[in-house]
């Protein structure tokens, strides 16, 4: 409850208010319980200090005196029964109202249940035969695991239906049950009660009340009888009466022990029957144990553990639903076991008796105890293992050393019983467990068929449980399955059970087959008969063939006891060694070593050895030797350089990004967290510092030191802290910078560092919890996690914060068609191994050694109490002195090693013989744990010495705490082959090893990430810790041998080439290693052919000692080594060794050297990829000149392979490109080919090769990790074809975190699904290239953020500027501000089209051009239109405009991100105007957001709007922009830049968006605090025409509102602001020219420089412009990087204004917008403006930028076809047709498919005016694009128009487009057309099609035929245009 250790209350105090709240909560109305109240659970420790009040040492029996059983040894406290009501009933079995409550009575009658209401049955003392029937409020019983019971009572009487009993107390009484002890109902509510098939009522499964396991038999006055020793040699605990426990206060009670002891395994602290602990034998009850678990009372979803217990108090809130399993506190001074737990687990069993460790429990039980032999042990040589089964177990005492006790049986049996509940939980028909009478005849069954050598894995039998249970009821897992659950469903008639009288006898039958290994002892009363023969036995030697002894008592009533001993020598010593924790196994073999047990072992070697002692061997020959041995290292080293590996980067574009406002975001700073281990630490920096990331990220300028690269790699060491806090401050000061937290290697150290778990006197404890997951962490938004990792289990459970949408897979399976390694790589991981072993391959990569076991076997019956670590390690150490003797001359020592050793050997000293550069192979020594390590290292360095090899080969001792130690003379050979001149440099990574003929014995529980060099040719891992199995530790210890190989040679002379192929067709076999389906990722882009599936069976054994061919290796060297490799390796890896401090490197900076890694192509990727990088490819040419090119084909391969014994004959290859190696035996070349061969101990080997159900190998259903536990048995197993994905989320599903797990508390945080939104895993099979990867997602992840700073924009150069004419330039001075009025009005209007944009469009003429003009080339393609438009990138400025992801604090309130702007926060307001041309009232619609109420006037608040309010031309103000700005949009919702408020420079402005009205929901939500202008739905199809057409028009009334509302305030109507700004959606940036005169004023010299502005800063500057009331439209140039001065120079032009305008709506009041147009409509109204005599003005100081967005817009308008079913694409020719024609009429406007129509095929209609640019085609009133081939001559036909002189022109062509009154025949008549001219004439219909022809008299001049008519290919309901086209006559 968080005030005590072990849960004892301290106060009394304490208990009243608990007392008084509970009572205070049952009296309250609510259904809720009060927060207090719902925190209180029933928990095992709590029951201890006896929470319902009473003595504080409770004698608490499991059943009464009552019911039989032994005498306690003092009188229970009285409990006086209070006086029953006077007149009620006192009847045994009726309640006081006098009705019937027992079971037999009422089981077939109605019984009204309330909700939330459970029956149970009660037992009463005075009537043991009967069950009372009682409604009890299931929120106050516990639930299967014995958790989560409130304190308190709430329960209903059944009989007289009297309800709201509060206290037990009160209820006992009502019911009659006469109790002589405090009433409680742990004691007396028994059972549950079900109704069977036929609906009656049946006593049911019994309430599992947890903490009655606990219960122990102790009196206030005696500590005797149930304090157990705490057994120092095996860490047992084990029932011994009499003596106190060791370390154990005796004042607490001894369940509280307990439960400290075994609180970290759950199957006994969590085991769901009170039959565990079972005080006392209870024979009226048989039942207890066995229908514990048959039925769920209350079901829990499948494959979820139910919540089980309150929070810790770190925990701010949690609910009774949260999903979390408690494994009881651990009390000071428990156990020894504090520090590491097993891996047993609530409601599952363990991962297997062969699994990590779990406690030996003591299991007290009934009858006389059973005293354990005292020389057990020496005589039978191995502890026996005993398995409790079923029912109760006997006390052990005496000689408790040598025997172990373990619950995992039990357990097992448990959980398989509760197989049916996830059935029943749904309402499905009630299903029977398994019986124990059938699981214990299974177990006997699965026995029996273990080999010798096998070992029992509860993981076996779980399936097999599960198989029979499902087999059983096939029927009703179907109807589950199917059908809907019936309420009562039929009787299933299911086949006769096993009785338990048959039981003894078909065990015995089944036994009897197996040669004594399982041997069946029946005992007629208690097992404590069996137990004591078994004993006896074994004294006797009657059992030396037995393994497993299964003792049965099955005498009473039924109910069966059970246990399972296992006795054989070599399992017994396997389980009990499981049992030990890591640091217990490790503490045991320090034991041994120092106190020198060990000696014994040393002596038995020697006297094995028939010439005499070993060591007097040595000497002979040391002396016999010495100074005739010469080094056969060679000192010449050919030029040769590594091809170093590139790392290969993963696109880790995550959902976790979705939470992080990248674009807040300047630059990314990371760093790495790895374990404590120096090399890798050194691995890491060395792959930062050489990756090239910190000067991409930069953080680094160039060159970058190796010490600034240290910077950002963190060893989680003892010192970590302080450089972590740093780090932490770091990010706080930099909240724009992106920190990218890398956790490596994150399966390692997953401990929660939560308080009182772990004494903390180990500051080391916790360390990754304490830093990685601290609150500054999880709450800092800049902090990105990213956890990579080859094992990432144990980060997938329940409560994993990862989300499995941040998860990566690395390599991810589908590489888009591009080989995602060089053609010639194959990664060679777990799978691939298991596969070639299995393929029937002459040498097998995965090898056990028989020899080396068989000794270990035997010294391990000769040294029974020895660890066997320390026996296989002395072994093998002796067998490789005992090798190296042999090869050295000393033959006869040949017999005292195996053919494996000396085949290692033997390679490892001949392999420098056979290169002549001295290169030799590195052999791996496994010796996990360190004392064992360090005592290898001095023997075999010692033997080195004596035979006078240390030049030969280095024996490196590694200790991941420490760095790497190389003698001298190898330094020196290392540094001349890596061509490394500083003289003090040390190898400080196994990488830098490469080519080093070496033993390296590698020390550590488990391997930190280390990689390892490509001249690895043995992975030594028969040392593993075999024991302790987990599916994590297990791989990590195989990933060490992970490779990649080439994949175009075969691996060995006889291997076929499928060895290497495994399974192609199968793209993603989730093997152990292969997380990704890499062998689908891998094979994919392989040049080699698929072969078909590899056979999984084995052609032999591969017990190495039985292969023919390897067993020779004994008297052949070359026969491991030298079954020649036929081909060289591929081009320049033809040395892997890392130069780090070569002279190629230091020419080049990394950066460079990075560079040439990117533009090698395929990515090359080797074993310890990413490696450092390649070098540069100038030295790769200098390695050729000792390469012969080969001439040999191919099919010379086989014969000149098989002479190449000797160093100098050469191997030819097949292939270009592949060179020849000189020397073909050299270990690297071979290195490149072939994949380490592994040794490992037979019991890993085996489960390797054995495959289960699911077609993997059994490895994989193993427990994944020991910090987890499985949440149910009822799981299935991992499938074959799963993905990395599928294989995570089944983890998520199937696996909790237990209590020590830094997930253990995620659950009750508060978050419904836990997630965190910044954290990423990233997981590969190890050495694939993990740290390249996260590497480049880091330089990824940099270009994101500098690409969101960063912005496209169009750079394309004016168009048409040599058809400009040379004006004069004196009209403006330079350095004029403003334009002057009387001098622009002069300045003629540049009629041609300079915006690249119209590049396509059609030039128009005017009489300043010279006549000719030069063809202006070929139009684009439509689709390249947006393609092939120039842009440039640019930084976004501060003054930026933005879309909808920019989210920066300033901008907040603008966006109405801002609280307080809600969305709903705006009102809609309708605003209408009528207009003559379109004959109706227009109706807008005005959206208007609370916060810009203000720019409105309303005829009374929350009224009518009446207008806009608008400035006054005289306002001098500089804090806001008078001009409203009008944004018109369509499809860009989120793209469009509409967030002016830093462009604006946070200035005052009013931003209207002009939207259609289909789109106004998108819009508003994307943009809630904008004001938006809602067209009416006529416009939904229309272009943007339209949208400048209402703009104007609108802006034009409200300034006529505004001009009448102000002059009633005495403002001149002149003075009201006459402009407004119509802006394209995608201006981005503003720049303005500062223009500097070289001279004196008048001079025309200048420089200019451009800068980037406000649009504040512009708008100011223009709006304060004198005389700006005379300008008509003002605009800006469009920027272009490619500007020149000539541009600039002139500071003002009257020209055509684009994208940004500045209009003057009342001077243009009668020049309106063409609403029809789609396209160049801003060309149209700029001719209509000046034509009307008005002023256009554009700034040339000032640019806009126009950034490229690719969607949206112009683009949003697509032109299909009306017929659905047509895919066909619709070209523009189609766009017209005849009239009336049955042409396929298409779904667009009719105005866009005449624009697009003339725009590609006006040539159809003006053939003469084609590149006939003297002789354009006369457009009237309009400008139409006929396409850059035609040139146009624009005229207004309104009176007093300017229009150009055309007396001298003749014109080619005549375009009448929707002509008004104002053109007439006398207007056309003054022009002169060419003969054969054509005539364009485009109407609204057919019928004014006829009348403008009359009324224009065009029949006079022009001919017309009829099939000149023509439509736009629209239905009639669409409104098609009418062409008539003609000739001139």
């Amino acid at each position: 409850m968080g005030n005590s250790y072990a849960g004892q209350l301290k106060s009394t105090r304490f208990e009243e208010v608990l007392h008084n709240s509970i009572e205070a909560s049952l009296r309250s109305n609510t259904l809720v319980p009060r927060p207090i109240f719902s925190q209180l659970y029933l928990e095992a420790e709590q029951q201890l200090s006896s929470l319902e009040g009473g003595s504080r040492v409770d004698n608490e029996e499991e059943e009464e005196e009552g019911e039989g059983g032994l005498e306690p040894s003092s009188p229970p406290n009285a409990y006086q029964l209070p006086p029953p009501p006077e007149g009620c009933c006192t009847t045994d079995g009726f309640c006081q109202a006098g009705k019937d409550l027992r079971l037999v009575s009422i089981s077939n009658e109605p019984i009204e249940v309330p909700a939330g209401f459970l029956l149970v049955g009660a037992k009463s003392p005075s009537l043991p035969d009967h069950l009372l029937v009682c409604a009890v409020d299931k929120r106050f019983l516990p639930d299967d695991n014995g958790h989560n019971a409130l304190l308190g009572f709430s329960g209903n009487c059944v009989g007289c239906g009297k309800k709201g009993f509060c206290y037990f107390t009160e209820f006992s009484n009502h019911i009659n049950l006469k109790l002589t002890t405090q009433p409680k109902k742990q004691k007396h509510l028994k059972y549950y009660l079900v109704r069977n098939a036929q609906g009656a009522l049946t006593k049911g499964p019994l309430i599992c009340w947890k903490g009655s396991e606990f219960r122990s038999r102790q009196n206030s006055n005696t500590n005797s009888a149930s304090l157990f020793p705490l057994l120092e040699s095996s860490g047992s605990l084990t029932a011994f009466p009499g003596e106190p426990a060791p370390g154990m206060n005796s004042g607490v009670p001894v369940g509280a022990q307990l439960a400290g002891t075994a609180s970290d395994h759950p199957s006994v602290t969590t085991a769901t029957s009170p039959a565990v602990f079972n005080g006392k034998d209870s024979p009226k009850h048989p039942q207890l144990a066995k229908n514990s678990l048959s039925v769920l009372p209350r079901p829990s979803a499948l494959g979820i553990l139910p919540n089980s217990g309150p929070p810790k108090k770190r925990h701010k809130g949690w609910s009774p639903e949260s999903k979390s399993t408690t494994d009881g506190g651990f009390p000071q001074g428990a156990g020894n076991r504090a520090k590491h737990e097993g891996t047993s687990m609530p409601c599952v069993p363990q991962p297997g008796l062969v699994g990590p460790a779990s406690a030996t429990f003591p299991l007290v039980a009934s009858g006389e105890p059973v005293s354990v032999p005292d020389n057990l042990l020496k005589i039978c040589k191995a502890k026996p293992v005993i398995f409790k089964g079923h029912g109760n177990f006997p006390y052990l005492c005496g000689n408790l050393n040598d025997v172990v006790i373990s619950p995992l049986l039990y357990t097992c049996y448990q959980n398989s019983q509760s197989l049916s509940r996830a059935y029943e939980q749904h309402g499905a028909s009630t299903m029977q467990p398994i019986s124990e009478e059938t699981q214990l005849l299974l177990t006997v069954y699965y026995l029996v068929q273990l080999a010798a050598d096998q070992v029992p894995l509860m993981e076996d039998l779980e399936q097999i449980f599960l198989r029979s249970w499902r087999e059983s009821h096939l029927t009703e897992i179907r109807q589950y399955q199917q059908a809907p659950p019936q309420p009562f469903p039929p009787a299933t008639s299911a086949t006769a059970p096993v009785t338990s009288a048959q039981l003894p006898w078909l065990a015995g039958l089944a036994a009897s087959s197996c040669n004594d290994s399982v041997h069946v002892i029946e005992c007629a009363y208690s097992l404590a008969e069996g137990l004591s023969e078994m004993f006896r036995l074994l004294i006797e030697g009657k059992l030396s063939k037995t393994n497993y002894v299964v003792i049965i008592c099955a005498c009473r009533n039924a109910a069966i006891d059970s246990c399972i001993a296992v006795t054989g020598k070599y399992q017994a010593r396997i389980l009990s060694e499981s049992l030990l924790s890591p640091a217990e196994y490790q503490r045991e073999v320090h034991y041994e070593l120092v106190t020198g047990k060990v000696d014994s072992l040393g002596a038995f070697f020697n006297s094995l050895c028939p010439e005499g002692d070993i060591d007097i061997l040595l000497d002979k020959f040391h002396q016999e030797n010495q100074g005739h041995v010469s080094s056969s290292l060679t000192a010449s080293s050919a030029k040769k350089t590594a091809v170093l590996d590139a790392s290969g980067a993963p696109v880790c574009t995550n959902s976790s990004t979705q939470n992080l406002d990248l674009g807040s975001f300047e630059k990314v700073d990371f760093l790495i967290c790895i374990p404590p281990s120096e090399v890798t630490y050194q691995q890491t920096v060395f792959h930062v510092w050489h990756s090239g990331v910190l000067q991409e990220l930069g953080l680094e300028k160039e060159p970058v030191t190796k010490q600034r690269a240290e910077q950002h790699v963190l060893k989680l060491d003892t010192e970590a802290q302080a450089r972590f806090k740093a780090f932490l401050q770091n990010s706080f000061q930099n909240p724009h910078t992106l920190f990218v937290l890398i956790h490596d290697h994150a399966h390692w150290d997953l401990v929660s560092a939560v308080p009182n778990i772990y004494s903390q006197s180990d500051p080391s404890v916790g360390l990754v919890d304490r830093l990685l997951n601290c609150r500054e962490v999880k709450e800092a938004p800049n902090i990105v996690t990213l956890h990579v990792t080859s094992f990432p289990y144990a980060l997938q459970t329940q409560h994993t914060l990862i989300s499995p949408y941040n998860e990566i897979h690395w390599p991810i399976a589908y590489s888009n068609g591009v080989d995602l390694y060089h053609e010639s790589k194959k990664y060679f991981g777990l799978s691939e191994f298991i596969d070639s072993t299995l393929s029937g391959h002459s040498l097998p990569l995965l090898r056990y050694d028989s020899s080396f076991e068989a000794m270990v076997t035997a010294l391990g019956k000769r040294f029974p109490r020895l660890h066997s670590a320390v026996i296989r390690t002395f072994v093998l150490v002796q067998h490789y002195a005992a090798a190296m003797m042999a090869v050295s001359g000393i033959p006869q020592m040949k017999n005292h090693t195996s053919v494996e050793t000396l085949e290692i050997t033997q390679n490892l000293l001949n392999s420098p013989k056979q290169c002549p550069c001295g290169h030799g192979l590195m052999v791996l020594l496994r010796v996990p744990c360190s004392p064992l390590a360090a005592v290898a290292y001095e023997r075999l360095a010692h033997v080195r010495a004596r035979l006078a090899l240390e030049e030969h080969f280095e024996i490196i001792l590694s200790h991941p705490s420490s760095g790497i130690t190389v003698g001298n003379h190898f330094v020196k050979q290392l540094k001349m082959w890596q061509k490394i001149e500083d003289a003090e440099w040390r190898p400080q990574t196994y990488l830098e090893l490469e080519g080093l003929p070496c033993i390296l014995i590698f020390s550590g529980m488990d391997p930190h990430g280390e990689s390892l060099p490509r001249s690895l040719r043995y992975c030594d891992l028969r040392l593993i810790n075999s024991s302790c199995l987990a599916r994590t530790s297990l791989e990590q210890e195989l990933g060490l041998a992970a490779y990649f190989v080439s994949n175009d040679v075969p691996l060995e002379k006889g291997a076929k080439n499928e060895a290497l192929e495994s399974d192609g067709e199968k793209l993603s076999s989730t093997d152990e290693d292969e997380e990704a389906g890499t062998e689908g990722c891998f094979e994919a882009g392989s040049t080699s052919e698929k072969r078909g599936p590899v056979k999984r069976e084995r052609s032999h054994s591969h017990d190495s000692a039985s292969s023919s061919l390897s067993s020779k290796a004994s008297g052949s060297v070359l026969y491991g080594e030298s079954l020649a490799q036929p081909s060289g390796p591929p081009q320049g890896e033809l040395s892997r060794s890392p130069p780090p401090g070569g002279p190629a490197e230091e020419g080049r900076p990394p950066g460079e050297i990075q560079r040439l890694r990117v533009s090698q192509g395929p990515m090359v990727i080797s074993r310890h990829s990413p490696g450092p990088a390649p070098q540069p490819d100038s030295s790769l040419r200098t390695s050729r000149r000792n390469l012969q090119v080969p001439a040999a084909p191919s099919s010379q391969l086989s014969s000149s392979s098989s002479s190449s014994s000797g160093s100098s004959s050469t191997c030819t290859v097949p292939a270009a490109n592949v060179l020849v190696l000189q020397a073909s035996q050299c270990s690297m070349a071979k290195a490149c080919r072939q994949p380490p061969i592994v040794f490992l101990p037979k019991l890993v080997y085996d489960m390797l090769m054995s495959t289960d159900s699911s077609g993997l190998p059994k490895s994989t259903s193993l427990l994944p990790s020991p910090s987890v536990m499985w949440t149910s048995s009822f799981r299935p197993l991992l499938s074959k074809m799963m993905t990395s994905t599928e294989q995570s989320l089944y983890y998520r599903q199937w696996t909790v975190p237990r209590p020590s797990h830094m997930d253990y508390g995620n659950r009750a945080e508060g978050r419904v699904d836990g997630f965190h939104p910044r954290r990423l895993l990233l997981s590969g099979p190890p050495q694939i290239g993990k740290t390249g990867a996260y590497l480049q997602f880091l330089s990824i992840l940099s270009r994101m953020l500098i690409r969101l700073t960063e912005v496209d924009v169009y750079d394309e150069e004016e168009i048409n500027t040599s058809l400009q004419e040379e004006s004069d330039w004196r009209y403006l001075q330079l350095t004029d501000p403003w334009p002057d009025l009387e001098l622009f009005q002069k300045m003629p209007f540049d009629y041609t089209i300079h915006d690249p944009k119209y590049e396509d469009a059609s030039l128009i003429c005017s009489h300043h051009q010279s006549i000719k003009i030069e063809d202006r080339g070929t139009s684009r393609k439509p689709e390249d239109l947006y393609v092939r438009r120039q842009t440039a990138r640019m930084r976004l400025s501060k003054y930026a405009a933005y879309n909808t992801y920019h989210h920066c604090e300033q901008c907040h309130q603008y966006m109405g991100i801002h609280p307080h702007y809600q969305l709903y926060e705006s009102t809609l307001h309708a605003f209408a105007f009528s207009y003559s041309m379109l004959g109706e009232e227009i109706q807008l619609h005005f959206i208007i957001p609370k916060s810009k109420e203000h720019h409105f006037v309303f005829s009374q608040p929350g009224g009518q709007l009446e207008s806009m309010r608008l400035p006054l031309v005289t306002d001098k103000s500089h804090e806001h922009i008078k001009s409203p700005t009008f944004t018109p949009t369509t499809g860009r919702h989120e793209h469009g830049l509409f967030n002016l408020y830093h462009a604006m420079d946070g200035a005052n402005h009013l931003h209207v968006l002009v939207v259609k009205e289909y789109e106004m929901a998108i819009y508003k939500k994307y943009w809630p605090n904008h004001i938006m202008l809602v067209l009416p739905s006529i416009f939904n199809s229309a272009g943007v025409g339209a949208a400048h057409f209402l703009i104007k028009e609108l802006c034009y009334h409200n300034l006529e509102l505004e001009r009448n509302r102000q002059e009633e305030l005495g403002v001149k109507p002149q003075d009201i602001w006459p402009f407004i700004v119509i802006s394209d959606d995608s201006c981005v940036m503003w720049n303005a020219s500062d223009v500097e005169c070289a001279g004196e004023r008048s001079s025309r010299e200048f420089s200019w420089s451009e800068r980037n502005v406000s649009l504040k800063h512009i708008m100011q500057h223009i709006e304060a412009s004198p005389d700006i009331t005379h300008y008509a439209l003002i605009g800006m140039r469009k920027w272009s990087s490619k500007t020149r001065g000539r541009e600039v120079q002139e500071p003002f032009s009257r020209c055509h204004v684009h994208d940004f305008l500045i209009l003057n709506v009342d001077l243009t009041q009668n020049v309106q917008y063409n609403q029809n147009r789609f396209t160049c409509d801003d060309i149209d109204f700029n001719l209509r403006v000046h034509s009307a005599g008005l002023l256009l003005c554009r700034f040339n100081r000032f640019s806009v930028m126009k950034k490229q967005i690719a969607v949206g817009g112009h683009r949003s308008f697509h032109i299909t076809s009306k017929v659905s079913d047509s895919s066909v694409a619709i070209v523009p020719s189609q766009y017209i047709c005849a009239p009336d024609s049955k042409h396929t009429f298409l779904a667009a406007p009719a105005q866009l498919l005449l624009e697009k129509f003339l725009q590609y095929h006006s040539h159809r209609f003006f053939p003469l005016s084609l590149k006939n640019h003297g002789h354009p085609v006369l457009s009237v009133d309009c400008y139409l694009n006929l396409g850059p081939q035609i040139s146009v001559c624009y005229v207004s036909s309104r009176p007093h128009s300017l229009n150009i002189s055309c007396s001298d022109m003749t014109f080619s062509g005549l375009l009448l487009y929707l002509c008004d009154s104002f053109v007439g025949a006398s207007f056309l008549k003054q022009f002169h057309f060419l003969k054969g001219a054509t005539l364009c004439v485009i109407c609204q219909d057919r019928n004014s099609l006829r009348q403008t022809v009359a009324r224009l008299e065009l029949e006079d001049e022009w001919q017309f035929r009829l099939r000149d008519e023509f439509q736009t290919a629209n239905a009639k309901e669409d409104r098609p245009l009418f062409f008539l086209t003609g000739r001139h006559i």
